[in-house]
Protein backbone atom coordinates (compact mmCIF):
# COMPACT_ATOMS: atom_id res chain seq x y z
CA UNK A 1 0.00 0.00 0.00
CA UNK A 2 1.65 2.86 -0.77
CA UNK A 3 2.00 6.25 1.74
CA UNK A 4 0.11 8.67 1.63
CA UNK A 5 1.83 12.25 1.40
CA UNK A 6 0.57 14.99 3.12
CA UNK A 7 1.25 18.34 5.32
CA UNK A 8 0.76 16.46 8.62
CA UNK A 9 3.00 13.78 7.51
CA UNK A 10 5.70 16.09 7.69
CA UNK A 11 5.13 18.15 10.37
CA UNK A 12 7.81 16.74 12.73
CA UNK A 13 10.70 17.82 9.99
CA UNK A 14 9.18 21.63 9.60
CA UNK A 15 10.01 22.20 13.23
CA UNK A 16 12.41 24.84 12.67
CA UNK A 17 10.44 26.40 10.18
CA UNK A 18 8.10 28.23 12.70
CA UNK A 19 10.48 30.01 14.71
CA UNK A 20 12.41 31.22 11.09
CA UNK A 21 12.45 34.79 10.27
CA UNK A 22 12.93 33.31 6.14
CA UNK A 23 11.97 29.69 5.28
CA UNK A 24 14.01 29.60 1.78
CA UNK A 25 13.01 26.66 -0.86
CA UNK A 26 15.44 25.38 -3.47
CA UNK A 27 13.01 25.18 -6.37
CA UNK A 28 14.69 23.58 -9.61
CA UNK A 29 10.74 23.28 -10.99
CA UNK A 30 11.14 19.84 -11.22
CA UNK A 31 8.49 17.38 -9.20
CA UNK A 32 10.04 17.08 -6.38
CA UNK A 33 11.13 20.63 -5.43
CA UNK A 34 7.11 21.41 -6.87
CA UNK A 35 5.41 19.19 -4.39
CA UNK A 36 7.52 20.65 -1.32
CA UNK A 37 6.78 23.98 -2.03
CA UNK A 38 3.24 22.99 -3.00
CA UNK A 39 2.73 21.11 0.59
CA UNK A 40 4.32 23.93 2.54
CA UNK A 41 2.22 26.95 0.63
CA UNK A 42 -0.67 25.25 1.84
CA UNK A 43 0.36 25.78 5.42
CA UNK A 44 -0.85 29.60 6.29
CA UNK A 45 1.80 30.17 8.97
CA UNK A 46 4.94 29.01 6.60
CA UNK A 47 3.24 30.77 3.49
CA UNK A 48 4.10 34.05 4.75
CA UNK A 49 7.55 33.13 5.13
CA UNK A 50 8.37 31.11 2.13
CA UNK A 51 10.90 32.44 -1.09
CA UNK A 52 11.30 29.81 -3.31
CA UNK A 53 14.61 30.51 -5.16
CA UNK A 54 15.77 28.99 -8.82
CA UNK A 55 19.52 28.25 -8.98
CA UNK A 56 20.32 29.42 -13.02
CA UNK A 57 23.38 27.29 -13.29
CA UNK A 58 23.95 28.23 -17.34
CA UNK A 59 24.17 24.88 -18.33
CA UNK A 60 20.92 24.33 -19.94
CA UNK A 61 19.58 26.21 -23.02
CA UNK A 62 15.77 25.56 -21.12
CA UNK A 63 17.23 27.39 -18.19
CA UNK A 64 15.67 30.63 -18.63
CA UNK A 65 12.15 29.07 -19.47
CA UNK A 66 12.22 27.11 -16.51
CA UNK A 67 13.00 30.01 -14.39
CA UNK A 68 9.87 31.84 -16.08
CA UNK A 69 7.90 29.02 -15.20
CA UNK A 70 9.34 28.85 -11.64
CA UNK A 71 8.40 32.03 -10.89
CA UNK A 72 4.83 32.15 -12.61
CA UNK A 73 3.98 28.71 -9.96
CA UNK A 74 5.58 30.72 -7.43
CA UNK A 75 3.25 33.85 -8.10
CA UNK A 76 0.49 31.11 -8.43
CA UNK A 77 0.88 30.35 -5.07
CA UNK A 78 1.50 33.30 -3.38
CA UNK A 79 4.86 33.08 -2.18
CA UNK A 80 8.04 34.93 -2.72
CA UNK A 81 10.46 34.28 -5.69
CA UNK A 82 14.33 34.83 -6.33
CA UNK A 83 16.68 33.47 -8.80
CA UNK A 84 20.23 33.01 -8.49
CA UNK A 85 23.01 33.34 -11.19
CA UNK A 86 25.76 30.95 -10.65
CA UNK A 87 29.13 29.67 -12.93
CA UNK A 88 28.74 26.04 -12.49
CA UNK A 89 31.71 25.18 -14.72
CA UNK A 90 33.69 22.42 -13.22
CA UNK A 91 37.05 23.39 -12.62
CA UNK A 92 39.98 21.35 -12.14
CA UNK A 93 39.52 17.76 -10.18
CA UNK A 94 35.77 18.58 -9.96
CA UNK A 95 33.14 16.78 -11.71
CA UNK A 96 30.34 18.50 -13.73
CA UNK A 97 28.16 17.19 -10.84
CA UNK A 98 30.56 18.69 -8.26
CA UNK A 99 30.67 21.62 -9.63
CA UNK A 100 27.68 22.26 -9.83
CA UNK A 101 26.05 21.20 -6.57
CA UNK A 102 29.05 23.21 -5.33
CA UNK A 103 28.06 26.53 -6.96
CA UNK A 104 24.26 26.17 -6.11
CA UNK A 105 24.98 25.36 -2.03
CA UNK A 106 27.11 28.30 -2.21
CA UNK A 107 25.11 30.68 -4.07
CA UNK A 108 22.10 29.62 -1.27
CA UNK A 109 24.38 29.54 1.25
CA UNK A 110 24.74 33.38 0.74
CA UNK A 111 21.06 33.80 1.43
CA UNK A 112 21.03 32.83 4.48
CA UNK A 113 20.78 35.24 7.62
CA UNK A 114 20.52 34.05 11.33
CA UNK A 115 17.91 31.52 12.42
CA UNK A 116 16.97 31.17 8.47
CA UNK A 117 15.97 28.42 7.08
CA UNK A 118 16.53 26.36 3.63
CA UNK A 119 13.91 23.67 2.47
CA UNK A 120 15.56 21.07 -0.10
CA UNK A 121 13.55 18.02 -1.87
CA UNK A 122 15.63 15.14 -1.39
CA UNK A 123 13.68 12.05 -0.47
CA UNK A 124 14.17 8.70 0.43
CA UNK A 125 15.31 7.23 -3.32
CA UNK A 126 17.88 10.36 -3.07
CA UNK A 127 19.50 9.12 0.31
CA UNK A 128 19.96 5.42 -1.64
CA UNK A 129 21.68 6.78 -4.43
CA UNK A 130 23.73 8.73 -2.20
CA UNK A 131 24.53 6.10 -0.19
CA UNK A 132 25.40 3.92 -3.35
CA UNK A 133 27.61 6.42 -4.57
CA UNK A 134 29.93 6.37 -1.06
CA UNK A 135 29.81 2.83 -1.00
CA UNK A 136 31.45 2.74 -4.48
CA UNK A 137 33.75 5.43 -3.69
CA UNK A 138 35.10 2.87 -0.63
CA UNK A 139 33.94 5.77 1.84
CA UNK A 140 33.44 5.06 5.58
CA UNK A 141 30.79 5.28 8.27
CA UNK A 142 30.79 9.48 7.55
CA UNK A 143 30.21 8.50 3.98
CA UNK A 144 28.20 5.97 4.43
CA UNK A 145 25.77 7.79 6.91
CA UNK A 146 23.89 9.47 3.96
CA UNK A 147 22.58 12.82 4.07
CA UNK A 148 21.03 14.32 7.40
CA UNK A 149 18.12 15.29 7.51
CA UNK A 150 19.54 18.65 9.72
CA UNK A 151 22.31 20.50 9.65
CA UNK A 152 23.73 23.65 10.29
CA UNK A 153 23.96 25.79 6.96
CA UNK A 154 25.93 29.35 6.82
CA UNK A 155 23.91 31.12 9.64
CA UNK A 156 21.00 29.01 9.41
CA UNK A 157 19.84 25.41 9.06
CA UNK A 158 19.31 22.89 6.11
CA UNK A 159 16.11 20.65 6.39
CA UNK A 160 15.07 17.66 4.96
CA UNK A 161 11.88 17.06 5.40
CA UNK A 162 10.86 14.94 2.67
CA UNK A 163 13.78 12.29 3.05
CA UNK A 164 11.90 9.70 4.93
CA UNK A 165 8.94 9.94 1.63
CA UNK A 166 9.19 7.53 -1.07
CA UNK A 167 9.07 8.98 -4.67
CA UNK A 168 6.25 7.26 -5.25
CA UNK A 169 4.35 8.80 -2.35
CA UNK A 170 5.69 12.71 -4.10
CA UNK A 171 4.57 11.27 -7.88
CA UNK A 172 0.94 10.38 -6.27
CA UNK A 173 0.70 13.71 -4.65
CA UNK A 174 2.03 15.68 -7.68
CA UNK A 175 -0.62 13.43 -9.77
CA UNK A 176 -3.39 14.20 -7.14
CA UNK A 177 -2.93 17.90 -6.92
CA UNK A 178 -2.36 18.07 -10.95
CA UNK A 179 1.13 20.22 -10.42
CA UNK A 180 2.56 20.59 -13.45
CA UNK A 181 6.61 20.61 -13.55
CA UNK A 182 9.57 20.44 -15.85
CA UNK A 183 11.82 17.46 -16.79
CA UNK A 184 15.61 17.67 -17.01
CA UNK A 185 16.50 16.10 -20.00
CA UNK A 186 20.14 15.41 -18.35
CA UNK A 187 18.06 13.34 -16.33
CA UNK A 188 17.89 10.99 -18.41
CA UNK A 189 21.65 10.56 -19.63
CA UNK A 190 23.15 7.79 -17.70
CA UNK A 191 26.70 9.08 -18.39
CA UNK A 192 26.43 10.80 -14.66
CA UNK A 193 26.86 8.27 -11.93
CA UNK A 194 23.86 9.79 -9.62
CA UNK A 195 22.04 9.41 -12.87
CA UNK A 196 23.52 6.03 -13.92
CA UNK A 197 22.68 4.96 -10.50
CA UNK A 198 18.83 6.03 -11.03
CA UNK A 199 17.92 4.87 -14.53
CA UNK A 200 20.07 1.87 -14.83
CA UNK A 201 21.01 -0.21 -11.05
CA UNK A 202 18.17 0.75 -8.85
CA UNK A 203 15.79 0.06 -10.95
CA UNK A 204 16.98 -3.54 -11.40
CA UNK A 205 17.61 -3.45 -7.40
CA UNK A 206 14.03 -2.73 -6.86
CA UNK A 207 12.80 -5.94 -8.66
CA UNK A 208 14.26 -7.94 -6.18
CA UNK A 209 13.99 -6.10 -3.32
CA UNK A 210 11.13 -3.68 -3.53
CA UNK A 211 12.11 -1.85 0.14
CA UNK A 212 15.74 -1.21 -0.47
CA UNK A 213 15.36 2.44 -0.53
CA UNK A 214 14.27 1.83 3.15
CA UNK A 215 16.54 -0.77 4.19
CA UNK A 216 19.35 1.33 3.11
CA UNK A 217 18.17 4.50 4.76
CA UNK A 218 17.97 2.44 8.34
CA UNK A 219 21.61 1.18 7.17
CA UNK A 220 22.41 5.23 6.92
CA UNK A 221 20.80 5.53 10.39
CA UNK A 222 23.07 3.07 11.98
CA UNK A 223 26.22 4.47 10.44
CA UNK A 224 25.40 7.89 11.36
CA UNK A 225 24.90 6.39 14.94
CA UNK A 226 28.05 4.88 14.87
CA UNK A 227 29.75 8.09 13.15
CA UNK A 228 28.75 10.28 15.82
CA UNK A 229 30.13 7.94 19.32
CA UNK A 230 33.60 7.67 16.77
CA UNK A 231 33.55 11.35 16.24
CA UNK A 232 32.73 12.28 20.17
CA UNK A 233 35.84 9.60 21.10
CA UNK A 234 37.97 11.26 18.21
CA UNK A 235 37.06 15.08 19.19
CA UNK A 236 38.30 14.32 22.82
CA UNK A 237 41.59 13.56 21.70
CA UNK A 238 41.55 16.19 18.87
CA UNK A 239 41.28 18.67 21.19
CA UNK A 240 44.33 17.77 23.21
CA UNK A 241 46.21 17.63 19.93
CA UNK A 242 45.28 20.77 17.65
CA UNK A 243 47.04 23.84 18.30
CA UNK A 244 44.08 26.61 17.28
CA UNK A 245 46.25 29.75 17.17
CA UNK A 246 47.67 28.16 13.89
CA UNK A 247 45.62 24.98 13.61
CA UNK A 248 48.17 22.61 13.67
CA UNK A 249 48.66 18.92 14.99
CA UNK A 250 51.27 18.09 18.07
CA UNK A 251 53.20 15.61 16.84
CA UNK A 252 54.42 14.07 19.72
CA UNK A 253 50.90 13.54 20.64
CA UNK A 254 49.68 12.42 17.59
CA UNK A 255 52.82 9.68 17.06
CA UNK A 256 51.55 8.21 20.58
CA UNK A 257 48.23 7.47 18.81
CA UNK A 258 47.88 3.89 17.17
CA UNK A 259 47.51 4.33 13.64
CA UNK A 260 43.16 3.64 13.12
CA UNK A 261 43.10 6.42 15.91
CA UNK A 262 45.78 8.98 13.94
CA UNK A 263 43.50 8.40 11.21
CA UNK A 264 40.37 9.72 13.26
CA UNK A 265 42.07 12.72 14.58
CA UNK A 266 43.31 13.34 10.89
CA UNK A 267 39.87 13.28 9.17
CA UNK A 268 38.92 15.66 12.62
CA UNK A 269 41.50 18.04 11.62
CA UNK A 270 40.14 18.15 8.20
CA UNK A 271 36.43 18.52 8.69
CA UNK A 272 37.65 21.36 11.37
CA UNK A 273 39.95 23.10 8.18
CA UNK A 274 36.30 22.24 6.11
CA UNK A 275 38.40 20.48 3.51
CA UNK A 276 37.31 17.66 1.32
CA UNK A 277 37.46 14.15 3.22
CA UNK A 278 41.51 12.67 3.01
CA UNK A 279 41.06 8.86 0.91
CA UNK A 280 42.67 5.89 2.82
CA UNK A 281 45.15 5.87 0.42
CA UNK A 282 46.14 9.47 1.40
CA UNK A 283 46.36 9.47 5.23
CA UNK A 284 48.04 5.93 4.49
CA UNK A 285 50.53 7.94 2.68
CA UNK A 286 50.60 10.73 5.12
CA UNK A 287 50.99 8.48 8.46
CA UNK A 288 54.12 6.36 6.53
CA UNK A 289 55.72 9.74 4.43
CA UNK A 290 55.13 12.41 6.83
CA UNK A 291 54.10 11.26 10.66
CA UNK A 292 56.35 8.41 10.57
CA UNK A 293 59.48 10.57 8.95
CA UNK A 294 62.29 11.28 10.74
CA UNK A 295 62.86 14.04 12.91
CA UNK A 296 65.58 15.73 11.20
CA UNK A 297 63.65 15.49 7.74
CA UNK A 298 60.95 17.94 6.03
CA UNK A 299 58.69 15.61 4.75
CA UNK A 300 55.81 16.79 3.15
CA UNK A 301 52.66 15.46 0.81
CA UNK A 302 50.38 17.32 -1.55
CA UNK A 303 46.66 16.87 -2.78
CA UNK A 304 43.62 18.39 -3.28
CA UNK A 305 45.26 21.82 -3.14
CA UNK A 306 46.60 21.76 0.12
CA UNK A 307 50.23 20.62 1.34
CA UNK A 308 50.49 18.64 4.83
CA UNK A 309 54.17 19.62 6.34
CA UNK A 310 56.16 18.72 9.25
CA UNK A 311 58.13 20.93 11.12
CA UNK A 312 59.62 20.27 14.31
CA UNK A 313 57.03 18.84 16.92
CA UNK A 314 54.10 20.25 14.46
CA UNK A 315 51.82 19.18 11.53
CA UNK A 316 50.63 21.60 9.14
CA UNK A 317 48.12 22.05 6.45
CA UNK A 318 49.11 24.78 3.92
CA UNK A 319 47.09 25.81 0.99
CA UNK A 320 48.46 24.73 -2.50
CA UNK A 321 48.96 28.76 -3.85
CA UNK A 322 51.44 29.68 -1.04
CA UNK A 323 52.51 33.65 -1.06
CA UNK A 324 54.58 35.20 -4.70
CA UNK A 325 57.70 35.82 -3.97
CA UNK A 326 58.60 39.89 -2.39
CA UNK A 327 60.23 42.13 -4.74
CA UNK A 328 61.93 45.10 -3.81
CA UNK A 329 60.05 48.10 -3.15
CA UNK A 330 59.72 51.50 -1.61
CA UNK A 331 58.72 52.83 1.31
CA UNK A 332 56.31 55.94 0.03
CA UNK A 333 57.27 59.04 2.16
CA UNK A 334 54.55 59.42 5.14
CA UNK A 335 52.77 56.45 4.45
CA UNK A 336 51.49 54.19 7.45
CA UNK A 337 51.88 50.67 5.46
CA UNK A 338 53.06 49.34 2.43
CA UNK A 339 51.62 47.02 0.00
CA UNK A 340 54.05 44.30 -1.33
CA UNK A 341 54.13 41.86 -4.32
CA UNK A 342 53.62 39.15 -2.14
CA UNK A 343 50.08 39.96 -1.27
CA UNK A 344 51.19 41.16 2.15
CA UNK A 345 51.00 44.15 3.89
CA UNK A 346 53.80 45.92 5.81
CA UNK A 347 52.53 48.71 8.13
CA UNK A 348 54.09 50.97 11.22
CA UNK A 349 52.23 51.73 14.08
CA UNK A 350 53.31 54.12 17.09
CA UNK A 351 54.94 53.02 20.05
CA UNK A 352 57.08 53.49 22.69
CA UNK A 353 59.84 50.80 21.85
CA UNK A 354 61.45 50.55 17.99
CA UNK A 355 62.45 52.72 15.63
CA UNK A 356 62.84 55.97 16.30
CA UNK A 357 60.00 57.77 14.50
CA UNK A 358 62.87 60.73 13.89
CA UNK A 359 65.14 58.28 11.66
CA UNK A 360 62.06 56.53 10.11
CA UNK A 361 60.60 59.59 8.45
CA UNK A 362 64.16 61.01 7.65
CA UNK A 363 65.59 57.91 5.71
CA UNK A 364 65.52 56.10 2.44
CA UNK A 365 63.24 53.23 3.17
CA UNK A 366 63.20 50.35 1.15
CA UNK A 367 61.64 46.26 1.69
CA UNK A 368 63.60 43.72 -0.02
CA UNK A 369 63.11 40.03 -0.16
CA UNK A 370 66.14 37.51 2.20
CA UNK A 371 69.06 36.66 0.02
CA UNK A 372 70.27 34.33 2.59
CA UNK A 373 73.55 34.76 4.63
CA UNK A 374 71.95 38.08 6.31
CA UNK A 375 72.86 39.21 9.66
CA UNK A 376 71.83 41.39 12.49
CA UNK A 377 72.62 42.79 16.10
CA UNK A 378 70.05 42.60 18.28
CA UNK A 379 69.28 45.13 21.38
CA UNK A 380 70.33 43.40 24.64
CA UNK A 381 72.58 40.42 22.62
CA UNK A 382 76.10 40.51 21.65
CA UNK A 383 77.46 39.88 18.27
CA UNK A 384 75.50 39.51 15.22
CA UNK A 385 72.99 37.02 14.65
CA UNK A 386 72.27 34.91 11.07
CA UNK A 387 68.96 35.25 10.25
CA UNK A 388 68.78 31.88 9.63
CA UNK A 389 69.53 31.12 12.88
CA UNK A 390 67.23 33.46 14.51
CA UNK A 391 64.30 31.80 12.60
CA UNK A 392 65.42 28.15 13.62
CA UNK A 393 65.64 29.85 17.31
CA UNK A 394 62.03 30.86 17.35
CA UNK A 395 60.65 28.01 15.21
CA UNK A 396 59.48 30.07 12.00
CA UNK A 397 59.00 26.98 9.27
CA UNK A 398 61.35 27.30 6.49
CA UNK A 399 58.30 27.95 4.11
CA UNK A 400 57.18 31.15 5.61
CA UNK A 401 60.86 32.17 6.11
CA UNK A 402 61.06 33.34 3.11
CA UNK A 403 57.34 35.45 3.08
CA UNK A 404 59.01 38.09 5.68
CA UNK A 405 60.46 41.22 4.59
CA UNK A 406 63.31 42.68 5.18
CA UNK A 407 63.30 46.25 5.86
CA UNK A 408 66.28 48.79 5.02
CA UNK A 409 66.75 52.37 6.42
CA UNK A 410 69.08 54.12 3.84
CA UNK A 411 70.67 50.53 2.52
CA UNK A 412 71.08 48.97 6.11
CA UNK A 413 69.30 46.33 7.37
CA UNK A 414 66.52 47.82 10.40
CA UNK A 415 63.88 45.24 11.00
CA UNK A 416 63.37 41.64 9.74
CA UNK A 417 59.85 42.09 9.41
CA UNK A 418 57.47 42.51 12.87
CA UNK A 419 60.27 40.33 14.58
CA UNK A 420 63.40 42.07 15.04
CA UNK A 421 64.28 46.05 15.19
CA UNK A 422 68.26 45.84 14.20
CA UNK A 423 70.45 47.70 18.11
CA UNK A 424 71.66 50.23 15.40
CA UNK A 425 68.13 51.20 14.73
CA UNK A 426 66.75 50.31 18.59
CA UNK A 427 64.97 52.95 20.46
CA UNK A 428 63.02 53.70 23.86
CA UNK A 429 60.72 56.78 23.76
CA UNK A 430 57.51 57.22 24.82
CA UNK A 431 55.32 57.67 21.49
CA UNK A 432 58.87 58.25 19.84
CA UNK A 433 59.32 55.10 17.77
CA UNK A 434 57.18 53.00 15.47
CA UNK A 435 56.37 49.22 15.77
CA UNK A 436 56.37 47.20 12.24
CA UNK A 437 53.15 44.42 11.26
CA UNK A 438 53.10 42.25 9.11
CA UNK A 439 49.76 41.38 7.48
CA UNK A 440 48.77 38.41 5.50
CA UNK A 441 46.79 35.48 4.45
CA UNK A 442 47.51 32.72 6.57
CA UNK A 443 49.62 30.03 4.70
CA UNK A 444 47.52 27.95 7.41
CA UNK A 445 44.40 26.35 5.69
CA UNK A 446 41.47 28.45 7.61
Amino acid sequence: MTELLTLNSIEHALVHCYDAPRVYIGYSGGIDSHVLLHLCACNSVLKTKLIAVYIHHGLQVEAESWSGHCQDIAEGLGVGFRVLRVNAEAGQGESPEEAARNARYQALKSLMADNDVLLVAQHREDQLETVLLQLMRGSGLRGLSGMPHCIAFGQGVLLRPLLDVTKQAINDYAQTHDLKWVEDPSNNSSAYNRNFLRNEVITLLKQRWPQCDKTVARSARHCADAQVLISEQAQSIFIDIFNKTDQTLCMSQLLVCKPSLQALVIREWFQTLNLKMPSQAFIERLQAEVISARTDSAPKLSGQGYCVRRYRDKLYCLKGDLLAPILESHWPVGAGSVRLSSGQSLSCQPSSAGISVVQWQSSVITVKARKGGEKICLPGRQGSHALKNLFQEVGVPPWEREAIPLVFLDNKLAAVGGLWVSAEFYSEQIDGCIRLFLECEKAVIA
